[in-house]
């Protein structure tokens, strides 16, 4: 079975910087999307950011541009999530999640790391 297991979230101020990980593992094939989605109670779940293993391409909501960067490992059992000049709206729980390359919905997902940006 493929398990993730994210981590890193935590409490920092507005401005500041964290990094999300996430260990994969159990993953039998080769070609895969691992992504980050946020979620705030009450509100729908938002992808953020993934990235492929076939080439490394990568996906950002506009909301991440330019201030999330999405990376894997060499081995690509672990995906990074660094996340720069935080703002309080970036507040949320973050799960990660994996699909096979090519599927249209995420099919595994970790459990949530919460992430507190205070202002």
């Amino acid at each position: 079975d493929v398990q993730l297991q994210a981590s890193g979230g935590g409490l920092v101020q507005a401005g500041g910087s964290l990094r999300l990980s996430c260990a994969a593992s159990g993953i039998t094939f080769d070609e895969y999307v691992i992504g980050w989605f946020r979620q705030v109670p009450g509100k729908e779940r938002e992808g953020v950011s993934s990235i492929g293993s076939v080439d490394g391409s990568t996906y950002y909501a506009d909301s991440a541009k330019g201030r999330f960067t999405i990376s894997s490992d060499n081995v690509k059992t672990t995906v990074y999530l660094s996340m720069d000049s935080l703002r309080p709206e970036d507040t949320a729980v973050y799960y990660c999640a994996q699909k096979p390359y090519g599927a249209s919905r995420y099919s595994n997902w970790g459990q949530g790391t919460l992430v507190t940006v205070s202002s």
